[in-house]
């Protein structure tokens, strides 16, 4: 054994940076760990469908970054002039946006003034047998939003009402950094029941449920294997 230091002896150091300086990373395979159910009902309409984009997630991720080659992200005010935490971009015909003339679907990315990218063909396919194995088959998204979470940056209770016909469900995708959605009732001041979501999640909501108020807490600060310190939530609808 090696003899103790004697402090008193010992010159000064330097404190070099430690793993604990950094956030922590995430596993790289959290199928390894204890799993919740892998359905997960929210409601008569609504379901968490645990892990079904999982391994589908770096190719969902670079289609993502091929989306925000052509449409970067960007924050967006709302209609009464407040800034948007998330980051945001869109894919598909119709992209949802927000300014001082209110929310709505636009067929261009008005900051390029071009359509928007196409929808990926993955994404498109994920959605149609999520909202399948949900109870909605049939589902034709044509539109997709993109929210991109840094950690403290979350989304406040809201119902998604801005589409034409409200018979067809939300589909959302849940990749990156782990979060905790909020499900809430048929009005605000309902407390909402805090849901943890994981990367690969798929939450999808119709029916008696459509308009339900949902946010989302932001993410702690970690750093994930696959999307680094971001949570990105993919949200598809048949806005027309």
């Amino acid at each position: 054994m090696h003899a103790p230091r004697d402090p008193a002896r010992s010159p000064p150091t330097r404190r070099e940076p430690t793993t604990n300086d950094r956030p922590p990373t995430l596993p790289l395979f959290p199928e390894l760990e204890p799993e919740p159910p892998a359905r997960e009902a929210l409601g008569p309409g609504a379901w968490v469908l645990r892990g079904l984009a999982r391994e589908h997630g770096p190719a969902l991720l670079a289609a993502v970054a091929e989306v925000a080659a052509a449409a970067p992200f960007r924050r967006m005010r709302t209609p009464g002039g407040r800034l948007m935490h998330a980051e945001l971009t869109a894919c598909g015909p119709l992209g949802w946006v927000t300014d001082a003339r209110g929310y709505r679907y636009v067929e261009r990315d008005p900051e390029t003034g071009r359509p928007w990218p196409p929808l990926p063909g993955l994404v498109r396919d994920l959605a149609r047998a999520a909202a399948a194995e949900a109870g909605f088959p049939g589902f034709e998204p044509d539109a997709c939003l993109v929210n991109r979470y840094a950690p403290g940056a979350g989304m406040s209770l809201h119902q998604d009402k801005d589409e034409r016909d409200l018979a067809w469900p939300i589909v959302s995708f849940s990749l990156g950094l782990p979060a905790t959605f909020l499900w809430g009732g048929a009005a605000r001041a309902e407390r909402p029941r805090p849901v943890p979501l994981a990367h690969g999640d798929v939450v999808v909501w119709g029916g008696p449920d459509r308009l339900r108020f949902h946010g989302v807490r932001p993410p702690a600060d970690a750093a994930h294997p696959l999307a680094g310190r971001f949570r990105l939530n993919l949200t598809l609808r048949r806005a027309r």
